[in-house]
């Protein structure tokens, strides 16, 4: 089984439901059989991610999380980064000196988890956004790899190569129309397409995206669930997919398709034809079944 429980489905300026990273877990049987999964995944870790994750560790069902009263970082074997915005990547600091220095003392054997993505993110990832706060070390310097095991998925001919949890689920990674600087993709951010090899059944996390139905379709259109970025008012100039423009995709897609990084007016009566035309707005530390 494979599940997906969001830390918080809001925007970067959100302050109702935290940011949008999301938690996978691999699970052998379930869930209701295991207390915790075999493997375990993040979607991002923003700048609330902590926040996210503390709450989510006191649900039924994900106590695993927890060390005392403290999250236990240690459970987490796995982060994927899909773009550089401190809204998805904002925690990892947090995350990393738990690692180092709460649960492993200071010692070189400390857990690492691994953090997984692009080369064009990764190589930039470090230098960019966490080298400030994260290289100097009591009577060091330290390096990204120091943290975290790197895993830089490949370019192939046919997209970036894909990595697994429980050598059954196929991740594979997709660019996304998130920020043009000159053309489309050309500052690097990234969804996910997930397989269940044994099923051949199929997810879709679209990341943050412009509306950009035309290439996602396959993808959207064959997936059992789809989780799509969405912001709720319309913009001259949008850097994510407006409400608008996914009340356009066909009926039976839309009634697949979970909405997440929204803002904080999702309440509002004028979105109230959401659960009918959807498959509803994001629930945070609501795990959702991708596989059995």
């Amino acid at each position: 089984m494979l599940t997906l429980t969001f830390l918080g489905v809001g925007s970067a300026f959100a302050k109702r439901n935290f940011h949008s990273n999301a938690l996978i877990e691999a699970w052998q049987t379930s869930p209701e059989k295991q207390p915790e999964p075999d493997d375990t995944l993040l979607i991002d870790f923003g700048g609330t991610g902590p926040l996210g994750i503390n709450g989510l560790k006191d649900k039924p069902g994900f106590e695993y999380l927890a060390i005392g009263n403290i999250v236990n970082y240690n459970k987490i074997k796995r982060v994927f980064v899909t773009h550089q915005h401190a809204d998805h990547i904002g925690g990892l600091e947090e995350m990393a000196f738990n690692n180092v220095f709460v649960h492993g003392s200071g010692s070189d054997k400390a857990f690492k988890p691994q953090i997984i993505s692009s080369m064009n993110i990764l190589v930039n990832l470090w230098d960019t956004s966490l080298k400030g706060g994260m290289s100097p070390l009591p009577g060091r310097y330290a390096l990204l790899q120091d943290y975290f095991f790197i895993l830089a998925l490949r370019s192939t001919a046919q997209g970036y190569e894909p990595f697994q949890m429980l050598k059954r689920y196929d991740f594979k990674i997709f660019p996304t129309d998130h920020i043009r600087i000159e053309r489309k993709y050309d500052w690097p951010s990234y969804g996910l397409y997930i397989t269940d090899t044994e099923s051949g059944e199929t997810a879709f996390y679209s990341g943050d995206t412009r509306f950009d139905y035309e290439v996602y379709e396959p993808m959207m259109t064959k997936a059992n669930l789809n989780f799509h970025d969405t912001q709720l008012h319309d913009d001259s100039a949008p850097v994510h997919t407006p409400l608008s423009d996914l009340r356009t995709l066909p009926p039976e897609v839309k009634k697949k398709t979970v909405l997440y990084h929204y803002g904080d007016s999702w309440t509002d009566p004028e979105f109230s034809f959401v659960p009918d035309e959807f498959a509803g707005f994001a629930t945070p530390h609501k795990r959702y079944v991708l596989f059995e």
